[in-house]
């Protein structure tokens, strides 16, 4: 029923159109030749970026200086410039520096790391809340605060154009995405039904597990219009490629407004969902 409920959801990927024509600007997307990050949309991808900054000069400093100590130290006490080496054992003050000084490095990566993963990892309240759960292989979504759900499935190649999307957007686009309102604090409760899945937003800077049995949280504010990419981060089986993520951000007020279409389209249709049956205790 499963690998049915795919197929017939990647057939009608091709030719439904969106509840939301797709007219926002696409922000988060990987770029050819891309070196760096997806642009940061949310104050936790900001943070996540600044850390990586901060730690990534402190790594090319201890680098440059590891370096240098080994090329002095092959020209000033190769066997031809010092034939008759040193011969003792230890320097206890040296010691005493290369042990309290990587702990001095660790407490200032700490101390700067350590309020970024807390903000990740303490949940607000939130203003919009969605339950997420990973398949084999898409992403089922439901707005708790609204009941209903939908299922979201890779968009095929010849549904791209006319659903907006450009041809480089293939494997990413999705036949249903997830609306959130600009500037509003989304909670998302995540859990897989089957194997273990993770639903990443680059440009959002969140990544969470989606394990079978468990409910995990994350939480962002998005504080960009536009379009957002993201894909399962986890490997996942056969079709772990096909399984993308799309986020729009829209005003509160486009917001509504799809709001308003998807209680009609979605609520209380929870037929396509796979059923969950619990084991007999005979």
């Amino acid at each position: 029923m499963r690998i049915l409920s795919t197929f017939l959801g990647l057939m009608a990927a091709t030719i439904a159109a969106p509840a939301i024509a797709q007219s926002a600007e696409t922000i988060g997307k990987p770029v050819p030749s891309g070196m760096g990050f997806q642009p940061a949309a949310t104050e936790l991808a900001r943070q996540i970026h600044s850390l990586d900054g901060l730690i990534l000069a402190i790594i090319t400093a201890i680098v440059i200086f590891v370096t240098a100590l080994l090329v002095y130290c092959m020209v000033r006490f190769n066997r031809r410039v010092n034939p008759n080496p040193s011969s003792f054992t230890h320097n206890s003050p040296l010691e005493i520096a290369w042990t309290i000084g990587p702990i001095l490095v660790l407490v200032f990566i700490g101390a700067f790391s350590l309020p970024v993963l807390f903000n990740q990892q303490e949940i607000p309240e939130g203003e919009i809340h969605i339950k997420v759960t990973g398949y084999q292989w898409y992403w089922g979504y439901e707005y708790t605060d609204h009941e209903f759900e939908f299922e979201s499935f890779l968009l095929g190649k010849e549904a791209l154009a006319e659903n907006g999307y450009n041809e480089d957007e293939y494997l990413l686009a999705t036949d249903t995405k997830v609306v959130v309102p600009v500037g509003k604090t989304v909670v998302m409760d995540v859990t897989g039904a089957d194997v273990i899945h993770s639903w990443t937003i680059p440009s959002f800077g969140v990544k969470q597990d989606a394990v079978p049995g468990r409910i995990a949280q994350l939480w962002f504010e998005a504080e960009k219009e536009g379009i957002f990419f993201g894909q399962c981060s986890e490997l996942c089986g056969k079709d772990h490629a096909y399984m993308p993520i799309t986020v729009e951000v829209v005003s509160e007020e486009k917001y509504n407004e799809w709001l308003k279409g998807a209680i009609e389209e979605y609520a209380g249709d929870m037929s396509t969902l796979p059923s969950v049956q619990v084991a007999s205790a005979d």
